[in-house]
């Protein structure tokens, strides 16, 4: 079961250029270059998803999704603050948590604890409880304007991976690194801000499908949650 999850609790909770981590169903298509800025195309983004004022002012978000995996239908339930998280699944009577202080954490599952790998702490150390506001022009390399399945996307591109931004409407629509492709079908609006609502993702040959059920915004989650 570890293989099946774990992998996609960070790709799919959050959708960033610092940890999207989930191989590309989408053909490829002509990439031409954009006269668009990377750092307009953060701040359309910014904007699109209610506004970069009230995503700062967004302290903690408690979120709660229904992941579709292999035919299973898992419960997940994921705290933030800053760059503080604790995420809980669970399936079939078991419980598994992925967690981190802001300094450290781990992957657990059936009373077994395994430490987040050292070379991924300098990243979640830099994650925000809003993960759009992550986004830095300086990480990206250049922006290209691509034709998906008929719309046009302005494309962030980096050593980290391709993000892809629906020009019509400014919001994230795909992710993609190395590890395989998170895409996020729709969004939803919680008190005047958007939230990824369904979000398709593949990677190691697995496919996760993961529906957001409710989003609750500075309210039920304390430091408390985060103490090891």
């Amino acid at each position: 079961m570890k293989k099946i999850i774990l992998p996609f609790i960070i790709a799919a909770t959050f959708i960033s250029p610092l940890s999207a981590k989930t191989v590309d169903t989408v053909p490829e298509t002509k990439a031409v270059a954009s006269q668009i800025s990377p750092q307009t195309v953060i701040d359309n983004y910014l904007a699109a998803l209610g506004g970069k004022a009230k995503l700062e002012a967004v302290k903690t978000t408690l979120i709660e999704n229904t992941m579709s995996v292999q035919g299973m239908e898992i419960g997940m339930t994921t705290k933030k603050m800053g760059n503080k998280f604790k995420s809980e699944q669970s399936v079939m009577g078991q419980k598994m948590v992925q967690y981190f202080d802001g300094e450290k954490g781990y992957f657990e599952q059936a009373g077994q604890k395994m430490d987040i790998p050292a070379d991924k702490i300098p990243e979640l150390k830099k994650a925000k409880t809003i993960e759009a506001l992550s986004y830095q022009a300086s990480n990206f390399t250049s922006v290209t304007t691509e034709q998906i399945d008929g719309k046009t996307y302005h494309v962030l591109n980096s050593d980290k991976g391709k993000f892809a931004f629906d020009a019509a409407t400014g919001l994230l629509y795909k992710s993609e690194t190395k590890e395989g492709s998170a895409f996020i079908k729709s969004y939803m609006t919680v008190d005047g801000l958007k939230f990824p609502e369904l979000i398709e993702a593949e990677g190691n040959g697995q496919k996760v499908s993961i529906k957001t059920v409710k989003v609750t915004l500075n309210s039920g989650v304390s430091d408390a949650d985060f103490k090891i």
